[in-house]
């Protein structure tokens, strides 16, 4: 039986990507395998299965080429879902990836004239999600990169990727919104290379902008571990930023093609220490998943795999809790030195000069162990359930 420990409550702020599981199981070898999902619809199962909120790209709501009559018939749906069911809008996006005049790009394209459409396109979907209550609008640029060396400039790209973000932040202060924005890094898929492939570039990237304080990140457990990296370290160095403005948590096997695994699914023993990092950096932003439910599922196992998701993060939640309160586990800490990282290496008033001549006792300071091995498989035995 299900543990009430497990079932998700409103203020664990679990949400989802309409597109989450409203995905059709389409990929470059076969064509969907569900129908279409309106976006109420979603709203509503989800709000069954116990989440807080939903994310959603312009076009999870309305269609590419709707006229603004059904445009603002699916809006209608869409908000008397919300509304009934109580589930809100976190954050917002726009779809600038799906249709063929992205396929170059949207902030970054060489044609000018797509560059200019892409940012009215999120405009105007700026100000739904304003009306809507979104209080994070996320920027993926799956389409902004290169398959080859001469087809972009890859500075000057930056510099049009920086007007843009440049001009949205601009409107967002001039309409007065209450919308901060958060990038989010991927290195490849759909594009051969994608600029700003990861937290890094993307945290690089914000120090250029004209307003830096609107932008933050974004981060998917895919997209870093696609590029061999540790997410946990990366959302702890975000919130060290104080730039972990949205979370997307999802499943990925090492650095393969996008999975988009349930959460949990994936590198569990990556997972475990996310949930961990999440509660010892303090994040209180809503806890997102951004997985597609596999081609093998019906709709029931989409609303399956959405609810495994949820379980998933509250399990591992009550693992990490139940590490970091061991006695033996604070124990190996101490043993292990890791309070000791907490103490400036400087004392208040010493300088330079205070270390310039430092000594140690090297050869007893070489010969002493670390205890790390202890304390990981104290950490594993939480994880596999046997402490």
């Amino acid at each position: 039986m299900t543990s009430d420990v497990y079932v998700p409550k409103r203020e664990d702020k679990f949400s989802f990507g309409i597109w989450t599981v409203g995905w059709q199981g389409v990929d470059v070898f076969g064509g969907p395998v569900r129908p279409a999902m309106p976006a109420d619809r979603a709203v509503r199962k989800l709000a069954e299965l116990g989440a807080y909120g939903v994310n959603f790209h312009d076009n999870d709501v309305f269609d590419f080429d709707d006229s603004n009559a059904e445009r603002d018939q699916k809006i209608a749906a869409f908000r008397k879902a919300l509304d009934e069911t109580g589930l809100v809008v976190t954050t917002a996006t726009t779809n600038l990836f799906g249709h063929p005049v992205f396929k170059d790009g949207a902030f970054t394209a060489n044609e000018r004239s797509v560059r200019r459409f892409a940012l009215a396109k999120v405009m105007r979907n700026l100000d739904l999600a304003a009306d809507l209550g979104a209080k994070t609008y996320v920027f993926w640029g799956g389409r902004e990169g290169a398959e080859s060396g001469a087809a972009k400039d890859i500075a000057t790209a930056l510099e049009r990727y920086k007007e843009g973000l440049n001009l949205l932040s601009q409107y967002v202060l001039d309409q007065g919104y209450d919308i901060r924005f958060a990038i989010e890094p991927k290195p490849n898929e759909p594009r051969g290379d994608i600029l700003l492939p990861t937290l890094g570039h993307a945290l690089a990237f914000i120090n250029e902008l004209e307003h830096p304080d609107l932008v933050g990140v974004n981060p998917e457990i895919g997209h870093e571990e696609m590029a061999g990296i540790n997410y946990a370290h990366g959302i702890a160095q975000a919130m060290w930023h104080g730039k972990l403005y949205h979370i997307d948590l999802n499943g990925q096997h090492g650095p393969r093609y996008d999975q988009d695994l349930r959460f949990g699914a994936g590198n569990a023993r990556g997972a475990f220490w996310v949930v961990d990092t999440l509660l010892a950096g303090g994040y209180d932003g809503p806890v997102h998943f951004d997985y597609k439910p596999p081609r093998t599922e019906d709709d029931e196992g989409v609303w399956v795999s959405a609810a495994a998701c949820m379980r998933n993060y509250l399990i591992l939640r009550a693992k990490a809790r139940a590490f970091r309160a061991d006695p033996e586990v604070q124990a190996a800490l101490a043993a292990a030195r890791i309070p000791e990282l907490a103490q400036p290496t400087l004392a208040p008033g010493e300088t330079w000069r205070d270390v310039r001549d430092a000594t140690a006792d090297i050869d007893a300071l070489a010969a002493r162990g670390m205890g790390y091995e202890h304390l990981d498989q104290l950490a594993l035995e939480h994880l596999y359930g046997v402490r």
